[in-house]
């Protein structure tokens, strides 16, 4: 996995709802703490979406060594928009790799507008993540359509895709091979690479060497053995 090294050192990880972004940015965070020296962090920016997200796993990133930021207000029951200043601090510090979970959609994406003037515009990567099992982004239009939503509400450009098709503890090789076909078209279409294709382990072993070449082996660590 040395692609994850050759990232900018600000990673924002974004995508439609539904897409498994913040399940991507905390395996990602995770191999981050393993691969790299020096500080690492993750903020939680998702204030629309109260279930899945990227705080509920603090103390256990804590225990690894990797800043967990989210919410100003102290509380694990409370579910209120209001975000930290210190989103700001690993921005501006070359101390940290930094991973920012960002709300799904356009909408989702509002949250970091009160931030980004203190984003190094040449030091991020905005990495779109791809699940062509959601109806909205089945095809390389509505794909698209969602990325240059983001990217007007941001003033941001998506560098990179993810392909991270998935139906939980259903997802087939087929499921990951149709993601990997749409995320190429998408890539083709708008000339940004496809970084990762992220799937199980037991997924890995079914795909063809092709996309073997860009997997990112994860762990559900969102879901719970129940759901």
């Amino acid at each position: 996995m040395k692609l994850i090294t050759n990232d900018k050192r600000v990673r924002i990880i974004t995508g439609h709802y539904g897409s498994g972004k913040t399940e991507f940015a905390i395996n990602y965070v995770l191999k981050l703490r393993e691969m790299v020296e020096g500080r690492v962090a993750i903020s939680d920016l998702d204030v629309v979406n109260p279930y899945f997200r990227s705080r509920e796993k603090k103390s256990f990133l804590q225990e690894k060594n990797i800043r967990v930021i989210d919410s100003s207000i102290d509380g694990r029951c409370v579910d209120v928009p209001a975000l930290s200043a210190e989103v700001t601090a690993p921005m501006v510090n070359e101390d940290y790799s930094y991973v920012i979970d960002l709300g799904g959609d356009h909408v989702g994406s509002r949250a970091f507008a009160r931030f980004a003037g203190s984003l190094d515009k040449e030091n991020y990567d905005l990495l779109f993540v791809v699940n062509a099992n959601r109806e909205q982004t089945a095809t390389p239009e509505g794909v698209i359509d969602h990325m240059e939503k983001i990217e007007q509400t941001t003033g941001l450009k998506v560098t990179g895709l993810i392909n991270n098709t998935h139906l939980v503890r259903e997802t087939t090789a087929e499921d990951v091979i149709k993601g990997h076909e749409l995320s190429k078209k998408v890539s083709k279409l708008k000339n940004i690479p496809l970084r990762y294709t992220a799937c199980t382990e037991s997924i890995l072993k079914e795909l063809p060497e092709e996309i073997k070449e860009s997997v990112f082996p994860i762990k559900l660590y969102m879901r719970e053995d129940w759901m």
